[in-house]
């Protein structure tokens, strides 16, 4: 079996602790689910890690998967310039699904790589991550304005390019859910914002996957939600299986909404 387990994780810079000054106390639940899903990826000792993030290279008709041997990144910007990560590239798989992108038309590849650095939706789930294993190659895969459905297809092909390498990977869904849970958060409140997490949070701890495809976008658009199609590759990436979902934990004391799910294909 190539799918080990998948994860969905939220990416606030303030959890790491050298940005957060302390202020990361008040998503607790938040990190000790972290914890807890670094340690199973661990236990899990996979070849790949394979990362989807709203903050890689974006395209509204094209899926950016970043090229090369690896790439570098740091908290800098957040203010932490001395957190710091260096990561290899798992070329190979990233060849093999450039190969079936290529094979069946589907718009995803290297090409047009406009910042090679890491971002912080791959940076705040490999902080925890790497406390725990430092092993295994990465691969980071962007999101795009294709509808829903394609980014379904691209986790299918993440895990049919997996299955032709015998690769055994972890993928990492991340993204954070709404913006718009209190009025003293960052982007205000709006109605949309609590529906979103409820109904998300409901259908990840049930895995019922094709239920993403029932969030109308105007909807998720008004939850500035932004972990929508994230999710939708991971499922992907879960086509077919059964699986054994946990809902670790969901907080919205900052306005933002994070959550942490895990899910285990069930051997057959």
């Amino acid at each position: 079996m190539s799918v080990l387990a998948a994860f969905m994780v939220p990416h606030p810079p303030l959890i790491v602790p050298d940005i957060g000054r302390g202020s990361e106390k008040r998503v607790q639940k938040t990190i000790d689910s972290y914890e807890k899903v670094a340690k199973e990826i661990a236990e899990l000792s996979p070849d790949t890690i394979v990362i989807s993030s709203p903050h890689s290279v974006m395209y509204y008709d094209y899926f950016h998967i970043s090229p090369g041997e690896g790439a570098h990144g740091d908290f800098a910007r957040f203010g932490a310039p001395q957190v710091s990560f260096r990561e290899e590239y798992d070329s190979g798989l990233v060849k093999e699904i450039e190969k079936i992108c290529a094979n069946e038309n589907f718009p995803a590849g290297t090409k047009a790589e406009r910042d090679p650095e890491l971002d912080h939706g791959t940076m705040v789930p490999l902080y925890f991550i790497r406390k725990a294993y430092k092993g295994g190659k990465i691969v980071r895969i962007g999101l795009s304005g294709l509808p829903y459905e394609s980014h379904y297809r691209l986790g299918e092909i993440v895990k049919t390019a997996a299955d032709n390498l015998d690769r055994r990977i972890v993928f990492v869904a991340s993204g954070d859910l709404s913006h718009k849970l209190q009025e003293y958060g960052p982007y205000g409140f709006a109605k949309e914002g609590p529906e979103y997490d409820k109904r998300i949070m409901d259908v990840c701890s049930r895995a019922a996957f094709k239920e993403l495809f029932d969030f109308d976008e105007d909807f998720c658009a008004d939850a500035a939600e932004c972990g929508h199609r994230s999710f939708l590759i991971m499922a992907g990436v879960l086509d077919g299986m059964s699986v054994k979902p946990t809902a670790y934990s969901h907080e919205d004391v900052t306005g933002v909404g994070y959550g942490i799910c895990s899910f285990y294909p069930k051997e057959n």
